[in-house]
Parts: structure tokens; sequence; C-alpha cells
């Protein structure tokens, strides 16, 4: 009888406890539940952010692409104008001193050299014909003609 007493007294303290404790577990479920909606929201704020951000980055990248590519076409355009004056320059250059007698045009480029625009000298003697060179090189003093002599052979052997 004692047992009886006892399980009649005991049983309702455990059923008691096991009922506390299932409602502990579902509000500790409820609070995990909340807890993952929550996380699961902030993710799909932060994803929709780096979504839009991506977006913006891509938008500028694709206008530095093209800006890149009208740069390189108007640079490209410019080289050519520059090589087509560069090459106006030249032939009037070379038609001036082709043009010129050859000891008035030897001093001149003589004298260019003493300034130290050999450099020039030699970009003018490329354009002149050759035997206008070879006049020249007679009326030029014997150190520049041999300077200049040296740097049309290292320019053909290039």
């Amino acid at each position: 009888m004692m047992n009886r007493l006892l399980l009649i007294g005991i049983f309702p303290l455990l059923l008691n406890a096991a009922v506390m404790e299932e409602g502990a577990l579902i509000k500790e479920k409820r609070e995990i539940i909340t807890l993952k909606q929550e996380l699961n929201e902030f993710y799909d704020k932060k994803e929709k952010e780096y979504k839009e951000n991506k977006a913006k980055v891509d938008k500028v990248l694709a206008q530095i692409k093209s800006e890149k590519q009208e740069i390189q076409k108007l640079h490209e355009r410019n080289q050519e104008i520059l090589k087509d004056i560069e090459g106006k320059v030249a032939s009037k250059m070379a038609k001036i001193y082709n043009g010129m007698k050859p000891k008035i045009a030897a001093e001149i480029l003589g004298k260019m050299i003493k300034d130290g625009k050999i450099e020039d000298v030699f970009a003018i003697i490329l354009t002149l014909k050759e035997a206008k060179v070879t006049l020249l090189m007679k009326y030029l003093d014997t150190e520049n003609a041999s300077d200049l002599t040296v740097m049309l052979q290292n320019y053909k052997a290039q």
C-alpha cells in the first residue's frame, strides 16, 4: 500500500516536471525558429544589397571599358594625324634642303650639330636624296660627317 501511496504522490510530481520540461523545450524551439527567421531575413537583406552593389560595380566597369575603348580609338587617330604631320614636315624639309646649295645646307647642318642637335640633322639626312647627302657630306666638317656616317650605318643595320 505504501508503494501505491508513494506512486500516487510521486507520479503527479514527475508528470508536472515532464510537462514543465516540455513547455521549456517548446519555448526554446519557438525562440530558435524566431532566431532562424531573423537570420534568414538578415541574410536575404544582405544578399539583396550585395546584388545591388555588384550591379552598380558591373555598370561602372562596363562604362570604364567603353571609355577605355574610346580613348584607345582617339589615341590611334591622333597617332595617325601625328604621323601625317611628321610626314608632311619631313617632306617639306626634304624639299627645302634638296633645293639648297650643298655648301649652304652643310653650313646650316654643321651649326645644328654644333648646337647638339645631331639627331635632328640625322632625321633631315634620312629624308634627302642620296646624291644630295653625298654633296652635303663633302662640305661638312670631317668629324661631323664621320658621326653621321656611323649613324647611317647603324640605321641601315637595324
